[in-house]
């Protein structure tokens, strides 16, 4: 890995090619924990071009002077990137800097014994279930 934040890359190379191109690079955040947002593409070896470009996140730690790795998460298509930045436009509208978002609304449950077939019927038709969507 590297010593020095500005020197970390995804750039990779193989057998002299250059499989995954590094386009930009944002620092979200700085130190013995840092956190860098990658623009990238990946060399598609059958055609030998290159694939529309990627969004890697990756969480890095420095131990023993070394930047290493820890965790990535990527976004992989132009369509999911603008699904994930609509969500967070939602959760974060502008001007809400200072303030904390407002929890889900949570279904308090019933008062009194309910018996399991009748607790599943009730969660059937809970019309405040939110299903997840196919990001």
């Amino acid at each position: 890995m590297a010593e020095n934040i500005d020197d970390l890359t995804i750039a990779f190379y193989q057998d002299d090619r250059h499989v995954l191109k590094e386009l930009q690079k944002i620092v979200l955040t700085r130190g013995n924990w840092t956190k860098i947002m990658y623009l990238f593409q990946e060399l598609n070896k059958k055609t030998n071009e290159y694939e529309a470009p990627k969004v890697s996140i990756r969480r890095y730690q420095k131990r023993g002077g070394i930047y290493k790795q820890q965790s990535k998460f990527n976004i992989s298509s132009a369509k999911q990137g603008r699904e994930i930045a609509g969500i967070l436009l939602n959760w974060f509208p502008e001007g809400m800097e200072d303030q904390h978002p407002k929890p889900a609304k949570v279904k308090k449950p019933s008062s009194g014994p309910t018996s399991a077939r009748a607790k599943d019927e009730e969660d059937e038709s809970d019309d405040d279930v939110t299903s997840q969507s196919d990001i």
